[in-house]
This record gives structure tokens, sequence and C-alpha cells, in this order.
């Protein structure tokens, strides 16, 4: 099994990076550092309520941080019903 292409947003950029697994569509991301999950999800243009962060297993809520290199696991989610 081969490792999933990541994807450098903002490519030209030379500071601090995350590594962001977006699920279920499997993307592997690299985009500079947010400094919180909120501004994360902003960047990624995607609603606080319809997704997790999370962080070695751990959930972020919207206001904790985010350090350089950190590798970060968003799972978008829905509710049908």
């Amino acid at each position: 099994m081969t490792k999933p292409y990541t994807q450098r947003m903002q490519p030209d950029w030379q500071g601090a990076r995350i590594t962001i697994l977006l699920q279920p569509e499997g993307h592997l991301l690299s985009l500079p550092r947010p400094k919180t999950a909120r501004q994360l999800l902003q960047a990624l243009s995607i609603g606080e309520e319809c997704a997790l962060v999370a962080r070695n297993g751990e959930l972020l809520t919207p206001d904790r941080h985010i350090w350089p290199d950190d590798e970060v696991l968003v799972r978008k989610v829905t509710s049908s019903g």
C-alpha cells in the first residue's frame, strides 16, 4: 500500500507547517500552521459544527492551540434524520 500524496497548500510559505489527514476522503494536506483548531477549520472552509479535530487521539476544542509540525486529524461529520 502506498502512502497518499500530500498536497501542499500555499507551497511558497516558508514558516511552520502542519500535516492534516482529512477524513473520510483520506487526503493528506500540508498547510501553514494555524494557531488554533478554529483557524484550521476556517482555513479548510469547514464549519466548527461539521468536523472533529484531533491530535494524538485527543479531541481538540476550537480554542485549543496547534503547534508547529503537528499531525492533525480532521474528521468531517454529518447527521441524518
